[in-house]
């Protein structure tokens, strides 16, 4: 294989909300951290390690846009780019490195406003004992969709 190869694919939860930074022409990005988490028993000692690694994701344009519409700190989502190192100059003179995923595609896994919005579409809404004060009333019973859901699958 005479190629290189630079591709990411990551699924984890994001650690802040989507940061936009807006630039002339009209076009923009956003940066938001997600992390990924590592987890293992210790066989000395018998407890439960958790490693959680960073990592910063930067989205361009209509990608940058719709992150930022839709997911909010918390949220579990799929990114697949490439890795790209920039470099900086700080404040006190020592360069500066930073890792970013840039992305090339993504899928929402789970959202909060999703979430948020399918807990109250399932709710049922109860309503004061007015109707069965009423002789002559019929009521109608719709049985309460229970909402499946997927947090304890293993995959």
């Amino acid at each position: 294989m005479s190629g290189t190869l630079n591709k990411v694919m990551l699924i984890g939860h994001l650690g802040d909300e989507v940061k936009m930074h807006y630039f002339d022409g009209g076009n923009c990005i956003g940066r938001f951290p997600i992390a990924t988490n590592e987890t293992y028993t210790n066989k000395q000692t018998g407890e439960k390690v958790i490693n959680t690694e960073w990592h910063n994701i930067v989205v361009r344009n209509k990608a940058a846009e719709i992150c930022e519409k839709y997911l909010s700190k918390g949220d579990k989502i799929y990114v697949e780019g490439r890795l790209k190192t920039r470099q900086w100059q700080g404040e006190d003179g020592n360069n500066r490195y930073t890792t970013e995923v840039h992305v090339q595609d993504f899928t929402f896994l789970s959202t909060k406003k999703e979430s948020t919005a399918n807990a109250s579409a399932n709710t049922p809404k109860i309503q004061p004992n007015s109707e069965s004060n009423q002789p002559n009333s019929t009521r109608e019973t719709k049985p309460v969709n229970e909402q499946v859901q997927d947090d304890d699958l293993p995959f």
